[in-house]
């Protein structure tokens, strides 16, 4: 697993995909893997299709990202997706002081998850921070364990909108 942290540690072509005029911060993760899936399908993985009490603890409570509900394919755990590459996929909410992307890279030898976001209002460079330190103890598990369910049987990871298995 490596990662880095600051808008200039992440790499140009990750940052790139990034819609945001400016970053106020950024970080990403990268697990070396030899399971192949498609960028969404790695998301799915991640965050699942619908939002977990945890993450909507997390990403609405704490952050106020406002997030859909429900199953879609229009989106992944609640985040919008907002654009889709053949390699990569941009997950998108706000909130009144936040704006963050989740941007999930995949090639034939690893996966990637990028982070950034830009401080709309004070409280969010008040609150990101010590949250910040939360984020990336967690994602290095959120990669291992995404990978475990691509590798499972029964394709778990799959959009289960589809009718996949969930």
């Amino acid at each position: 697993m490596t990662g880095a942290v600051g808008v200039h540690r992440v790499p140009g072509p990750l940052r790139d995909l990034s819609a945001l005029p400016a970053l106020d911060y950024a970080d990403h993760f990268t697990l070396r893997t030899d399971t192949a899936a498609t960028p969404e399908r790695w998301a799915r993985a991640m965050f699942g299709d619908v939002v977990t009490p945890a993450g909507w603890f997390i990403w609405r409570a704490l952050l106020g990202l406002r997030l859909g509900r429900g199953r879609s394919p229009d989106t992944v755990a609640g985040w919008r997706v907002a654009e889709r590459g053949p390699d990569w996929v941009r997950l998108e909410a706000t909130s009144w002081f936040l704006a963050c992307e989740l941007v999930v890279r995949s090639s034939h030898d690893q996966v990637s998850l990028g982070t950034f976001l830009r401080y709309r209002r004070f409280p969010g460079r008040a609150i990101w921070p010590p949250l910040s330190a939360v984020h990336r103890r967690l994602t290095p598990g959120v990669l291992r364990d995404a990978e475990a369910r691509v590798r499972a049987p029964g394709r778990p990871g799959e959009p289960t909108w589809s009718g996949a298995s969930p």
